[in-house]
């Protein structure tokens, strides 16, 4: 497949002056450009630039509020919620971490819901806000239906990632981004993209049959049997039930429907660590818990030990420098001319 490598403020422009040509106040398309390039430039690209053309058809049908008038309300000295008035969910979201932060700051913990929202892109981006202000950050979304529920041969729940973001004293933080199924939808989509085969154990097709080819896929599988599913049901308590929002089969579509609103909820919880410890002494030790897992041998057929985050910040600080890789067609979305 063909790609195109660019510079990430490049990349950042592109998409901001799409969203802008559709419609989108510089604001909202600052944040949104800013989230998916983050995502490109750890190397998840199914998360990155590549989504700008699928926000803008469900903008140009009614299904996301260019103007979105996004609201917080204080609902205890350390909760809160924020109406996203069907906006897009970066901005939602970022909102959302920047009051959870705010709460954690001075009370040691901040937990805010968020509802009417839409996708909003890739969690690390909100736990690593959270780490950068050395707290410990913690995010979850529901998706619409995609997963089968370990046992089941019909999608009930979506991929429903959550993440963890962990300061440290000198070293990077630890970021967990994952979904709770096999993979995220975002690497099939990429993998139709790109012209891939699949490994097996990612996907099913309508009988429940495992897939390699992903034109075939049906429905995703939920990673580690029980467990992801487990999770997953967890995720779509926090981040729907607890957000006024809905379960399973019942969140609107992302590529279907584009002309109505998503209503999606979020989850996001920021908590201080000086309210429970010593804060220097857990850094350190956050430190000293990396490059102790680093240092542990590697297993046949591995270079070493990766900490949870790092392959992406390798990632990005090489694309940093060289630039980020993204598929030709996508590239020429974002550079053609509005007729």
């Amino acid at each position: 497949m063909a790609t195109v490598t660019i510079k990430a403020e490049e990349a950042k422009q592109l998409v901001i002056q799409k969203l802008q040509e559709a419609g989108l106040n510089d604001q909202h398309a600052k944040k949104i450009a800013e989230v998916l390039v983050h995502a490109d430039l750890r190397n998840v690209n199914s998360h990155g630039v590549l989504r700008t053309e699928h926000y803008i058809n469900r903008l140009k049908a009614g299904g996301i509020n260019p103007d979105a008038n996004i609201t917080f309300q204080s609902t205890g000295p350390v909760t809160g919620i924020v109406d996203g008035d069907d906006g897009f969910g970066h901005v939602v979201a970022d909102i959302a971490i920047d009051h959870a932060i705010e709460m954690a700051k001075s009370s040691g913990v901040g937990m805010v819901t968020a509802m009417n929202s839409s996708h909003c892109g890739a969690l690390s981006y909100f736990v690593q806000k959270a780490a950068e202000e050395k707290l410990i950050g913690i995010a979850m979304t529901h998706t619409d239906k995609i997963v089968v529920p370990f046992g089941g041969k019909t999608q009930f729940l979506g991929t429903n990632p959550i993440a963890y973001g962990v300061p440290a004293k000198t070293k990077q933080p630890f970021i967990l981004d994952m979904a709770t199924s096999n993979v995220a939808l975002g690497k099939i989509l990429q993998a139709r993209e790109e012209g891939k085969e699949i490994p097996e154990g990612w996907a099913v097709d309508e009988n429940g049959a495992p897939v390699t080819d992903p034109n075939k896929v049906a429905s995703l599988t939920p990673f580690g049997g029980p467990k992801g599913y487990g999770l997953a049901v967890i995720v779509d308590i926090f981040s729907g039930l607890l957000a006024g929002a809905a379960f399973g089969p019942h969140i609107g579509k992302m590529y279907d429907d584009l002309d109505k609103k998503r209503k999606l909820g979020h989850y996001f919880c920021a908590i201080n660590p000086a309210f429970f410890t010593d804060p220097d002494v857990f850094l350190e030790q956050m430190d000293r818990m990396m490059e102790e897992l680093q240092q542990v041998p590697p297993a046949p057929g591995f270079e070493r030990v990766y900490v949870p985050g790092e392959i992406e910040q390798l990632h990005e600080a090489r694309n940093l420098e060289q630039g980020i890789t993204i598929a030709s067609s996508v590239y020429e979305f974002l550079t053609k001319k509005v007729q």
